[in-house]
């Protein structure tokens, strides 16, 4: 198996965060470095994900497909009655 480029990264953890971290190398028989890892690749994809759905939106609304505030709030207000409205569209 080919040896990838890693650097070091240095962050000060508050200590109970820094335990749950433990406890879950641990349980998965995996190192501390391992976990940290794992989720800080899932938070950056995360990110990602958010932020390319922002430029969507931003984009729908440069666009003009938005929905009026007032009909957004009707429908949310018909949620659990008797005869919820359909979902808006645009």
């Amino acid at each position: 198996m080919a040896k990838t480029d890693t650097r070091v990264l240095t962050a000060h953890i508050p200590v109970p965060l820094a335990e749950r971290v433990d406890v879950m190398a641990e349980r998965l028989e995996r190192s501390r470095g391992w976990v940290v890892k794992q989720a800080l690749a899932s938070w950056i994809a995360q990110e990602d994900e958010r932020d390319r759905l922002t430029h969507m939106a931003l984009a729908d609304v440069d666009a003009g497909r938005v929905i009026d505030h007032e009909t957004v709030l009707e429908w949310a207000d018909s949620l659990g009655a008797d005869q919820e409205l359909p979902v808006p569209r645009k």
